[in-house]
């Protein structure tokens, strides 16, 4: 839990602490107590992208001082979801929630970036899927770990149905999901079951 996390992290002391990710995302509130930890930890923090960073997982990675990602790895961002269940005034007011997360998420990636907002917004908009080199390019890692041959965390154990522009190396040979398997997918990716 993002609180297992939190108390983890805030009880190391050592002089670098390496973070390593392979995550699909999960819930934007989690995510930003975690990637508030890591910024604000006292030790040097280095985050390895081994196999994928989503969502708010690009997030949370870029909490870290330096940010590292194998070259054979992964990094999606896109704008924030919701799920929302109830009148007109509920879905406007989620509407406006959902912009506000969108806008402190995108300053994130600008002052990690040094790209201009309206690129960020363009990028976000496009669910865009980052290998290793574009997110170099793009300023959102800082160096890219050459493969030593070792076996690395692989992106396809996640099921990544839900998302629109997946690329063909990440997606596996899954079925299709049923309303149920979906239903759990996104309760257990932290939205709520409203």
């Amino acid at each position: 839990t993002p609180e297992d996390f939190v108390k983890e992290l805030n009880n190391l002391s050592a002089d670098t602490v390496h973070i390593r990710f392979n995550s699909p995302g999960g819930s934007v509130f989690d995510g930003t107590a975690m990637f508030n930890a890591i910024k604000q930890h006292k030790s040097k923090t280095v985050a390895h992208v081994d196999g994928l960073a989503a969502s708010i997982a690009s997030v949370i990675a870029l909490g870290a001082d330096e940010v590292v990602m194998a070259e054979n790895a992964f990094m999606m961002i896109h704008e924030p979801w919701s799920m929302v269940m109830g009148n007109s005034d509920d879905m406007r007011e989620e509407a406006d929630l959902l912009d506000k997360v969108g806008g402190t998420i995108m300053n994130t990636y600008v002052k990690k970036t040094s790209m201009k907002e309206s690129e960020i917004k363009d990028l976000v908009r496009s669910e865009t899927w980052m290998t290793a080199e574009e997110a170099l390019e793009m300023g959102f890692v800082d160096s890219i770990e050459e493969d030593t041959g070792d076996e690395k965390a692989k992106a396809t154990l996640f099921d990544l149905n839900v998302f629109s522009n997946v690329p063909d190396q990440l997606i596996g040979e899954r079925e299709t999901l049923t309303a149920r398997e979906l239903e759990t997918l996104l309760k257990n990716s932290g939205f709520s079951n409203k």
